[in-house]
């Protein structure tokens, strides 16, 4: 308690408006959120872990997908369209409000009755139930996208991070309570829908903006043309993050796709947290510099350098423990989900540094070629799986990692076209850090390569991996990582 206070003491000192004050504060905000978030989902995770079954995980995991797809849907990419405008009205905001409300309701009703066509899909009669429960989550998101478009506009991390961390602690007791009565899937159930509750609940209430009587639609259809294309990369980006749970669930049934899912999900956990830091403030921080070339791309070069910091020991030393820890976590009915974590986690290394790229073209106003790019990998990936599925899981998830990564040069080719940063620029303000990540991690291994205890084995990979990464950065000079010691030390200055 004593460092949260230091921490919101430490940003309400801060006093400057300028661009770069407003972009630190966002970030420092957001990390500091969703590190908390990652630590209580990790904490409610890991009783998850020890009262659910992988088929348990793995009958949900095969309706997100679903859920997920009617939320894009619902959402339209009105969030972003909205945040690009530079001064919205009420109007605008009211006409977004009703028609999410018009398009929730819509979709809800279509799923209720498509409920059984889905659990007839993956052969398992007791989705029917469990999906209608579900997909209650993005028809109370539709509530709150209006609110949260206003936070996210005018840079309130602050208040976005109350958000969540609010939803997650409400949702993680409702979940765990319910898991250790023995609810089963239910207990992932309630917590989703529990979890979008208290976040609408929170954003209404720290967003001065209210609706009033509808009386057009007409301002939401003039951003459609823009946030069409964002609805529609969201859609694409959600078949690529479910394509595993769909194909996993139909031919290899609910306990693959459990170990599967669980596996994504601590990865992704990891991942979020710095991915999250990137998508609080990457969009409209870049969106005001967009028509000034030069600062655009000095503004982006930093930020990547900071996410390639903190992405790749981050990501990579949890794959260096990720079979110590799944096993100590949640025993051996896992254990087939701790390789999995290894290799997902090379390909979450990479995320932060993919979104920073997606926002790039959506800040410069070309979500068309946001929506492009993802599209085609999309295609790839699940051209590939669907190839791939008659070999197994381990060589669907290598060729995933693989396509993912490479796909970042196609995301390159675009940057330098829009800001002109070249590749070598790309490369200098990455490299360097995944370099010294893989020789720390290498040296770990060496020098941990005979411990025996689990508990001994983790921890000792975690503090000697810590302190070689921050030793190396700190003698060779690293200036993100000075500049980082020096704003939260010498935030006056």
């Amino acid at each position: 308690m004593a460092l949260l206070s230091f921490f919101r003491d430490f940003c309400r000192a801060m006093e400057e408006n300028s661009l770069k004050e407003r972009t630190a504060k966002g970030i420092l905000w957001g990390g500091m959120s969703n590190g908390l978030m990652q630590l209580m989902g990790a904490v409610f995770g890991l009783v998850l872990l020890r009262y659910l079954t992988p088929a348990d995980q793995g009958k949900v995991a095969m309706l997100n997908i679903f859920a997920a797809l009617a939320s894009a849907l619902q959402e339209s990419g009105f969030i972003a369209a909205l945040c690009n405008r530079k001064e919205p009205t009420h109007e605008e905001y009211n006409s977004v409000f009703w028609f999410n409300i018009l398009v929730s309701l819509t979709l809800y009703a279509v799923l209720w009755f498509c409920a059984p066509l889905i659990a007839d899909f993956y052969g398992d009669s007791d989705l029917t139930p469990l999906a209608r429960v579900l997909f209650l989550g993005f028809l109370l998101s539709g509530l709150g996208t209006v609110q949260r478009a206003y936070l996210f506009g005018h840079l309130m991390v602050r208040q976005t991070s109350i958000c969540s961390l609010s939803a997650m602690f409400v949702s993680g007791i409702v979940g765990v309570t319910m898991a250790v009565q023995g609810f089963a899937h239910w207990a992932i159930v309630a917590q989703a829908v529990c979890f979008v509750l208290v976040t609408q609940l929170a954003a209404w209430h720290f967003s001065p903006w209210r609706p009033t009587a509808p009386r057009t639609l007409a301002p939401a259809w003039k951003m459609f043309g823009f946030s069409s294309k964002l609805m529609l990369t969201n859609i694409v980006n959600i078949c690529n993050l479910h394509a595993f749970s769909v194909l996993l669930g139909k031919f290899f049934g609910d306990h693959t796709a459990g170990v599967y899912s669980t596996a994504r999900k601590w990865s992704d956990m990891a991942s979020g947290t710095i991915n999250s830091m990137v998508t609080g403030v990457a969009q409209p921080t870049l969106a005001q510099v967009a028509d000034e070339t030069g600062r655009y791309r000095q503004v982006f070069r930093k930020m990547l350098r900071f996410v390639s910091f903190v992405s790749f020991p981050a990501m990579l030393g949890l794959g260096l423990v990720a079979q110590e820890f799944i096993l100590l976590a949640g025993g051996e009915k896992w254990r087939e989900s701790g390789m999995l974590l290894s290799l997902l986690c090379i390909h979450g290394a990479f995320v932060p540094i993919t979104t920073l790229y997606s926002n790039l073209t959506i800040s410069r106003g070309r979500s068309g070629i946001n929506m492009g790019c993802t599209i085609a990998q999309c295609l790839a990936v699940w051209a590939g799986l669907l190839l791939l599925y008659p070999y197994g899981l381990l060589p669907m998830v290598i060729y995933f990692v693989t396509l993912n990564i490479a796909w970042l040069l196609i995301w390159q080719w675009w940057a330098r076209r829009l800001t002109g940063l070249t590749f070598a620029e790309a490369l200098k303000d990455t490299m360097p850090f995944l370099g010294f990540t893989l020789l720390v991690l290498g040296a770990t291994w060496w020098l941990t390569r005979g411990i025996g205890s689990l508990w001994l084995l983790l921890l000792s990979r975690i503090l000697i991996a810590s302190v070689l990464y921050a030793g190396i950065m700190w003698v060779s000079g690293a200036k993100i990582m000075r500049e980082t010691i020096h704003y939260i030390f010498n935030r006056h200055r």
